[in-house]
């Protein structure tokens, strides 16, 4: 009579289609080798865009970016490499529309900035415009170096939402940097909400925003709520603010999607 010696399950090598299952104590069982990522060049010196990144803004022109009121030319000041915000011709955004990103943008509170709390250097970075005015997902940008304010409106504030885990100001006419990460909202076809947007937020190197949930858009006054979108530009905001206009500088993006 025949006997059949039964091995431990761990030990079984398998078929699976064709290919043959390794035992769960092999330790290549648990390595994955596609598929393979691809290769993205970091960029020199760092603080360069890698080579996947598309420039919004290098110092030269404003061709990426349009008046948000209405679509024609963005006619803020391009001079000496950077871009100063020109309060009488409103918000500018970017040409192309975007859903999940990296962000990275460098801005500036002139050494002469005046006025206090918010009105004094204030601007912001919406990361999705969902409208031609103040309308869309803001992170704020002011001036937060020894300037109180709530602290759901200073620098680095997903605005009226989430205050900073920090205040990474440097003073001003230092340049300060911001590094985003943005997931978008989802919304169904019937236009509710599937899921929320995240936004991760870096200001100077220090983590300020982890994975933050938004509740909705941006509101001045009133609780945030959410409208509908696919995409949307990035936009910059003119404040309108007595204080002297802020500048920005190496500002680009890298789609996630």
């Amino acid at each position: 009579m025949n006997t059949t010696r039964l091995l431990p399950a761990a030990l079984c090598v398998l078929a699976v289609a064709g290919t043959p299952a390794l035992a769960q104590d092999d330790p290549k069982a648990t390595e994955q080798w596609t598929p393979v990522p691809p290769v993205v060049t970091p960029g020199t010196p760092a603080g360069q865009p890698p080579s996947d990144a598309v420039r919004l803004f290098d110092g030269h022109d404003l061709s990426a970016w349009e008046a948000s009121r209405d679509g024609s030319p963005a006619r803020w000041k391009v001079h000496d490499g950077v871009l100063t915000v020109d309060k009488a011709t409103g918000n500018i955004q970017t040409r192309r529309r975007f859903r999940n990103y990296q962000l990275h943008l460098e801005w500036q509170v002139p050494k002469n900035v005046t006025g206090e709390g918010q009105a004094r250097g204030n601007s912001g970075v919406f990361l999705a415009s969902t409208g031609p005015g103040d309308e869309g997902y803001e992170i704020q940008i002011m001036d937060s170096y020894d300037n109180p304010t709530y602290v759901n409106g200073q620098a680095g504030s997903v605005y009226k939402q989430s205050a900073p885990l920090a205040n990474a100001m440097r003073p001003p006419g230092q340049w300060q940097t911001y590094d985003i990460v943005w997931t978008a909202p989802v919304f169904a076809a019937d236009g509710t909400l599937v899921s929320p947007a995240y936004v991760t937020l870096f200001h100077n190197g220090v983590l300020v925003q982890n994975h933050t949930r938004l509740t909705g858009e941006t509101r001045y006054i009133g609780k945030p709520s959410y409208t509908p979108y696919t995409d949307a530009p990035i936009k910059l905001q003119a404040h309108g603010d007595p204080s002297p206009p802020i500048s920005f500088r190496d500002i680009w993006v890298r789609p996630l999607d």
